[in-house]
């Protein structure tokens, strides 16, 4: 997917997010560097730009209605902080029910290098999340 070189890295992560909640799995991965890294709330890392695609995929089908909030952006150099929320349902067992329903704060660190993103941080409580998720598998 060829897109527009986009100069400023704040735009970049603002088009990554846009992407992201538009669950654009072509337009995120032609935003992410080839040797992009995720690292998740607890840790993990998954490299590559193909892992993260299939990340992606995976994690839009688990929570299909997935959104980012940035409320605040701040940028240092090549590093971008957001602050914000993320929110969606996570589709178990049970299917999209409201008692699926995971919303929190959250901040990210992206790491843009010539107008892609190399480095996608989050930051978030994810206790309620793991919860929801327990209390799903264990619907009978």
């Amino acid at each position: 997917m060829e897109r527009e070189m986009i100069s400023n890295d704040t735009e970049v992560v603002k088009a990554f997010i846009s992407a992201i909640n538009r669950h654009d799995i072509p337009g995120l991965s032609a935003l992410m560097s080839a040797n992009h890294s995720f690292v998740d709330s607890s840790g993990r890392i998954l490299s590559g730009r193909e892992n993260m695609t299939a990340g992606w995929r995976e994690y839009f089908r688990m929570f299909p209605d997935y959104q980012i909030q940035a409320e605040r952006f701040l940028a240092d150099g090549a590093y971008v902080a957001v602050f914000g929320s993320a929110s969606g349902t996570y589709n178990g067992k049970r299917g999209l029910i409201a008692e699926n329903r995971v919303a929190m704060p959250a901040a990210w660190k992206a790491v843009v290098e010539k107008g892609e993103v190399l480095l996608w941080q989050v930051y978030a409580d994810w206790t309620e999340g793991w919860k929801t998720i327990e209390k799903d598998n264990e619907a009978g």
